[in-house]
Formats: C-alpha cells, structure tokens, sequence
C-alpha cells in the first residue's frame, strides 16, 4: 500500500522567556514535523502560528495580547485570500489566562499549557472539525516527556535537555509552581538518550534545563535515585559533548555532595553558575518565602569555590519588593560587593496575579523602584567589568556557534559565560577554538583567534 504523502504545511513559532520555553520550542516543532509541518521564519505565510508565551516578566499577558492584534491582522489578511492560519497561545501565559484569551481575542483557535502541548495534534485535529476553540491546560498523570520520542534533527554545537519541570518552593512572588506544576525529574536513561543522540548530531555543549534543576531526582537505570552531581559526570562520558551546563538552581538545594564534587573533579562542566539570590536582605528573603538567607547563599558560594576556585556567578535580583526599605536594599548592594558576581539579571517587582505577593499593601512606589534598580545596576556592571577585566590578554577557549553583525565575524561564548566575538572564518563555526582576549566591552569580549 503507497503511504499517501502529507502537504507541506509552515508553521512559525515565536518563543518568549526562558531556556525552557525555547526547549518546549524545538519539541513543538519536532512533535508536528510527521503532521506535515515544516518549521517556517515567516509569520505572514504560515499556517500555524505558535506563541509560546512566558509569564514571568512584567505585563507578560499584555505583551501577548499586544502581538494578537499583529497576528489578527496577518489572519485577516490571509482569510481574504481565501487561506487559513490557525492561532495557537502556548506556555505559562496561556495556563494561567486559559479561556480569557479566548474572551479577549476569539480568533485564537488553540490555547494550549507547558504541560499539556504534547497534545497539539489533537487539538488541531478538533480545528479542522470545525469546532470553535481547543483548549487543554491540564497537568496529566502521564509525563508529557512520554509522548515526545521525537528528536530534532540538530541544535547546533550548543543544545538544550529539559531534565526537570516545576517547582515545590512557592516564592510569593512566583507564578511557576501555578503555571509548571509540581517538581517532576525525568528518568537518567531517558535524559541521556536525548544527549547521545544530539552528540551524534554534532551537539558539543549540554544545558541541563529545569525550573529548579538543582532539585532533580531522577530514577537511575540502577533503580536508585540520582541526583545533579550524578547526572552530570554520567553524561560527561559521552564522546562528543565538551561542555556540560545547567540552570535555573535554588540555593536550597545546594547541598548534594556530589554536585560540588563534580565540580571540583569533572573539566566539561563549565566553570560558571547561575544561582538567583533575588535579595540581600534577610527580611526580604523571609517575605518572599525563599527558605534561605543571606548568610546561607554565601556559604554555598564558598564551598563552591573551594570546589573549583575559578568558577564565577551570576544571579537574579527583584528590588522594590513589597515593604523593602532602604535598608534592605543596602544589603543587596552588599551582597553583590561580597560576591562579585560576574553578570547579573535585575528587575523591578511587579505583582504577578494569583501570587501572595500581589496582595500586599506595602507596595514600592514606582519612582523608588526605578531608582534602586538604576543603582544596583550601576554596582552590577561595576563588577561584571571588574571580572571580565581580568582576561585581557589572556588566552581563552570559545565555543562559536553564530555569525556576527561583521563579514568574516563570529559569536560565542567562553567557559564562563562571556559573550566573545571574534574575526574568524566560519570553518571555525560551531567548534571549539582558543583566542586572546583584545578589547573588553561593556557586555562581551573582543577576541583575536590563535591560529594552530
């Protein structure tokens, strides 16, 4: 029997927020490829247009009805051709606005979860029977990762692998726990298949993805439960991955011996750790529910170092939380001068609904916030300068995987995270190439490439 071929049909996503969102991405789009979708970069002609929406940053549900009145308009367009686009709002937006969307923009067709869009097959498939909307924001029993054997075909010479989803910590001020669901770890096996397989397909460095990775608890094929530490020197024997990552940790969790031992004892996991504090303040922290305080943050930060004593930090910080007075905003800024952190991410708290925190009476005026934001990034980039500073002239090693701005430029990264560019060919694409570092910049690094 002659299988009949599928139409060709293009589908565009637009991805909004985390390294989980993009990996989610891939997986949407991999999931639709034997549905005959073809991933497309050009929204006006695709047949199926995907947002996958992050609700983390300020106004975040806004900013997509925003684009839904672009992709109204691009729909419209297409209809009076007498063509169909089909609107899809996924992610943490769409959990946590669910059928308001529909209310508010009746031309969307899907609205799907982050738990739940393993079930997008099936949703258009209640499109194309004329049914109005689809809808599912379910958190099932069955792990959505069951459904998603697919692999794409490359990510490049850097990838992404979720190895946990959710979290258990309820921050007040948090909407992952409502919009994630509670903390679930997948198995070694499963997680190490996906790795073996981008190696094969040329991937060279591993990012360990989880809302709160350093939380993971994974069944081991030996029907214990492994932990990060363990994870991660399972996944460095594997021959063609050269550097190992992960993010989003909580310092609550750093207390596996085993992670600070790998660490200490394993070169492909890079030197470089994303440990959010969000505040300086031990009253804030309190306020904000993190079950740690400042003093704990700077122990895990010291046995780090004594772990592997070139490693560098980044973190999150919120200034402006409800009831910080100018007092606890001085111990941020301290904390910083302490730590040194290499690059930060900082923002001005803004009330997410459903959240402990936007209840609050105590808010920061806007004014105060915008103020204390300004000046703890003056402090930030004061120390990223500092840190980075320290390699001019040195020899580093950069994974290239993007073309610059420049003919005859590429972009990457070093072992701790700096954005380098550099004057390469592109037969230095996607590899791992030594350069000496020539010109510090306010966010990277200009480097000259040692040629062999």
């Amino acid at each position: 029997m002659i299988q009949e071929k599928l139409e060709s049909k293009k589908l565009y996503i637009k991805t909004y927020g985390c390294q989980m969102n993009v990996y989610d991405s891939i997986k949407m789009q991999d999931l639709l490829k034997p549905h005959g979708f073809e991933i497309s970069h050009d929204m006006p002609s695709a047949d199926l247009v995907i947002l996958n929406t992050c609700h983390i940053r300020e106004k975040a549900a806004e900013k997509v009805y925003c684009e839904l009145g672009r992709v109204k308009e691009l729909k419209d367009m297409r209809k009076a051709k007498g063509e169909q686009m089909v609107v899809a709002v996924a992610g943490c937006v769409a959990q946590a606005e669910g059928e308001e969307i529909f209310a508010r923009t009746p031309f969307v067709d899907i609205v799907v979860g982050p738990q739940s869009y393993h079930n997008l097959p099936g949703l258009l498939e209640q499109i194309k029977r004329k049914e109005k909307w689809a809808i599912n924001l379910d958190f099932p029993k069955i792990n959505k990762f069951d459904s998603l054997k697919t692999l794409s075909d490359s990510q490049g010479s850097s990838a992404f692998i979720a190895i946990q989803e959710g979290c258990d910590k309820f921050c007040h001020f948090c909407v992952v726990p409502y919009t994630r669901g509670a903390e679930y770890s997948r198995s070694v096996s499963e997680i190490y298949r996906e790795a073996l397989a981008l190696a094969q397909n040329g991937t060279k460095e591993i990012y360990l993805l989880g809302q709160n990775v350093s939380a993971y608890h994974g069944m081991g094929p030996d029907s214990e439960v492994w932990s990060l530490g363990k994870l991660i020197k399972s996944i460095a024997k594997i021959d063609g991955i050269e550097r190992i990552r992960y993010t989003t940790s909580h310092p609550r969790d750093m207390i596996d011996d085993d992670l600070f031992d790998a660490h200490a004892t394993e070169e492909k996991l890079m030197p470089f750790l994303h440990l959010p504090i969000q505040s300086g303040s031990n009253k804030i922290l309190d306020a904000m529910n993190r079950k740690h305080t400042r003093e704990f943050y700077l122990q895990v930060i010291e046995r780090f170092r004594k772990a592997r004593s070139d490693i560098s930090f980044s973190s999150d910080f919120i200034v402006g939380y409800p009831g910080e007075t100018d007092e606890d905003f001085a111990e941020t800024l301290r904390i910083v001068k302490e730590v040194e952190f290499s690059q930060c991410y900082s923002f001005k708290y803004s009330p997410r609904p459903g959240t402990p925190a936007s209840a609050l009476i105590n808010q920061i005026p806007e004014q105060i916030k915008a103020a204390r934001l300004l000046e703890l990034q003056e402090v930030i980039k004061e120390y990223q300068q500092k840190f980075n500073k320290q390699f001019l002239g040195k020899t580093i090693k950069v994974l290239f995987d993007k073309e610059g701005k420049h003919n005859g430029q590429l972009l990457g990264r070093s072992e701790h995270m700096q954005a380098v560019f550099a004057e390469a060919d592109k037969s230095c694409l996607d590899k791992i190439c030594s350069v000496e570092v020539s010109s510090i910049e306010v966010n990277s690094l200009g480097a000259k490439l040692i040629k062999n």
